[in-house]
């Protein structure tokens, strides 16, 4: 394999682009599957193509470079009582903004306020020409010409190399409370993550960890409010209040994905709730595998033991219907069903012509 190259700036980072014949990016490392290509392919790190370029807590928008540790932005947000509310994973484990786009892996505040796409503005990024451009803007009212950057998220590097991304922002909530519902398989968490989802209380994360301990629901804002609607919600639903600490090692640990083996493949799946006793049913079929649902039942993470469950995996997710993702492990990109509109081709020849970055299925 290659020795990676190491821009410094996002000039650099398009002259790397234009000197090689095939080029992908590479990031914090936590999503290493999307850069597992042909190790003849050069390798760029953005490493040092990193730190906060502009940030207006007033207008609710920053831009970073693409090699900045996503811990540095939420740290840099929460001494402005601002957060990114989708709750970007894999903070400790090194991911940088770069990667979070490429991955489009969003965290459980997906669920109440949307994911990466919905917070993306603008990008500055290197086509397969070389060429250093920008697409979108860095403000939140912006409606000029067509939202590419939208685009970028979960590209896993195949249309361009991010320079630098813009996003908005939003205020931190006051306060969470968080809840443990019991269920009995998931047929009855989905009902209760349907359920709750109709409700008017809002919840801010619904989640089904991996233990198959039933629901967790987060709730967001002022302490009062939340003490009254978790009641209401209990005498629906009976359960019981997690503790600060019990809570803050829950949502930690998820959002590190510590119930995963370091080692183990990880995919994530897009399903509904109501396919999730489905699922559960074909993952028994899987040796070792294990999986958490989240964003209220709209995504599944699934991790697997041993090389081999890949794709068994592949062909239990095409027999449901399903379409995946490996994030970890080495097998196919894509999993299941290999659903692809014919747009994201367009994309493809109109920002890579020359096909210097892995193709869609790489």
């Amino acid at each position: 394999m290659k020795a990676p190259w190491t821009p410094q700036t996002p000039g650099e980072l398009a002259d790397a682009v234009r000197s090689a014949t095939r080029v992908v990016p590479a990031g914090g490392g936590t999503k290493p599957r999307l850069g597992a290509v042909d190790p003849a392919v050069q390798r760029v790190s953005l490493s040092g193509l990193s730190g906060l370029v502009e940030y207006d807590p007033g207008e609710f928008t920053f831009t970073a470079l693409a090699g900045t540790p996503v811990r540095d932005i939420v740290a840099a947000l929460a001494e402005r009582g601002q957060c990114l509310p989708f709750d970007p994973p894999w903070l400790a484990g090194g991911s940088t903004l770069g990667g979070l786009v490429a991955g489009g892996v969003a965290g459980p505040g997906r669920f109440r306020f949307g994911g990466i796409r919905d917070f993306i503005l603008g990008v500055r990024f290197v086509d397969g020409a070389g060429r250093l451009l920008r697409l979108g803007g860095k403000v939140v009212k912006n409606a000029a010409g067509f939202d590419l950057p939208k685009f970028f998220t979960g590209s896993a590097g195949r249309f361009g190399i991010l320079a630098e991304a813009t996003f908005k922002v939003f205020p931190r909530p006051a306060s969470t409370l968080t809840l443990r519902i019991p269920a009995e398989g998931p047929a009855a968490a989905a009902g209760i993550l349907m359920g709750l989802a109709a409700t008017a209380w809002e919840p801010d994360a619904l989640e089904v960890p991996s233990d198959g301990r039933g629901v967790v629901v987060r709730l967001a804002g002022p302490g009062p409010a939340l003490e009254t609607i978790a009641g209401k919600i209990l005498g629906r639903w009976p359960g019981e209040i997690l503790g600060a600490p019990a809570a803050a090692e829950f949502w930690t640990n998820l959002r590190e994905f510590g119930w995963a083996d370091a080692g183990a493949a990880l995919a994530r799946v897009a399903i509904l709730p109501t396919r999730m006793e489905a699922l559960a049913g074909a993952l028994r079929t899987v040796p070792g595998a294990r999986c958490h649902v989240g964003a209220g039942g709209h995504v599944a993470f699934v991790a697997l033991a041993t090389p081999d469950a890949i794709g068994t995996l592949d062909v239990r997710l095409g027999a449901l219907g399903l379409s995946g993702m490996l994030l970890r492990g080495s097998g196919p990109l894509w999993l299941g069903v290999r659903n692809r509109p014919a747009i994201a081709a367009s994309v493809k020849r109109a920002l890579d012509p020359e096909g210097r970055f892995p193709g869609l299925d790489d």
